[in-house]
């Protein structure tokens, strides 16, 4: 989006004074304007002509005893998992297995719950008319994605863009809601098998980062796929992946860590309005000993050698 000088020097201006006053404040006054201006500027995205959402952080929380009760005996057992697997080796299983496990399937999808792993969105949160489910294929054994894109704007008179369908996986928790991550350190390659309508997807993956300014970093790819009645394996190597925020390519671009993996997801938005779907039979990693590259794209050498 394109802003123009007169916007810029009004936001300058604005932050010039608000810079002023703050400093004629007492130090403690000052912490709470600049924590203000700080969650005003952090906030998350929010509809045009919506407004504000006023209420405390305290008004938004649903009190109840007896869920507080069952979160409490849920979260205890957790820990307690996590001491007894502790002595067992990572995540449960012997050390060993870690060493020697060439193939893994991380996702799989035979029964209801395990639906409850992904969240399905579209562009319906900004205004758009993209519609996307989720619900078990034929005898409960797959997952089907399904819905209808729409490429229309929204009348809000500011979003230019619209239509897209998004399947994403959630964070994995440990006891007390601590964020887990997906460690695939010992492997290289993302295998799939999955059936589409002839569509192209991309494949998102998502890993923690260390500064609050790099949460919408991702590593994308594309993912073809054929339509018809018979299945395709797709294996992707993850140095294919390149990195992007907010939809833009950037230009220094870094390998993803695959220690800290928070999640993966498909998105759809090929501007073709119409029905689409994709059903996955599983969400696996291999370690392919053929695929020798670290990185496929072009690494800037921030002190070259002389």
């Amino acid at each position: 989006m394109a802003v123009s000088k007169t916007t810029l020097k009004t936001l300058f201006g604005v932050y010039g004074v608000i810079h002023r006053q703050t400093l004629l404040l007492p130090s403690t006054l000052r912490c709470s304007v600049i924590l203000s201006t700080r969650s005003v500027y952090e906030r998350d995205y929010r509809r045009p002509g919506q407004p504000p959402d006023t209420r405390w952080p305290w008004q938004k929380i649903q009190f109840d005893f007896s869920k507080g009760v069952e979160g409490i005996k849920k979260h205890i057992g957790l820990l307690k998992d996590e001491f007894v697997q502790r002595w067992t080796g990572p995540e449960g299983r012997p050390l060993i297995d870690h060493m020697l496990e060439q193939t893994r399937v991380q996702w799989e999808f035979r029964g209801p719950e395990s639906l409850n792993q992904w969240v399905v969105s579209s562009d319906q949160e900004i205004g758009g008319r993209s519609e996307a489910y989720i619900k078990l294929g034929k005898n409960n054994t797959t997952c089907l994605l399904y819905g209808t894109l729409c490429s229309t704007p929204p009348r809000d008179g500011e979003t230019r863009y619209s239509g897209y369908c998004t399947l994403l996986s959630k964070q994995p928790l440990a006891s007390f809601d601590r964020k887990k991550y997906y460690d695939w350190s010992s492997f290289n390659t993302l295998h799939m098998r999955i059936r589409g309508d002839g569509r192209p997807w991309m494949v998102n993956m998502s890993a923690e980062t260390f500064f609050s300014h790099q949460r919408d970093d991702i590593y994308s790819y594309f993912l073809y796929t054929r339509g018809g009645p018979y299945w395709q394996d797709v294996k992707i190597p993850f140095s294919k992946f390149f990195l992007s925020s907010r939809g833009r390519i950037q230009d220094d671009q870094h390998a993803l860590w695959l220690d800290k993996v928070k999640s993966i997801g498909f998105t759809l938005g090929d501007k073709a309005d119409g029905p689409f779907q994709l059903e996955i039979d599983f969400i696996g990693l291999c370690s392919d000993l053929a695929h020798t590259e670290e990185f496929a794209y072009e690494l800037y050498k921030r002190n070259p050698e002389v």
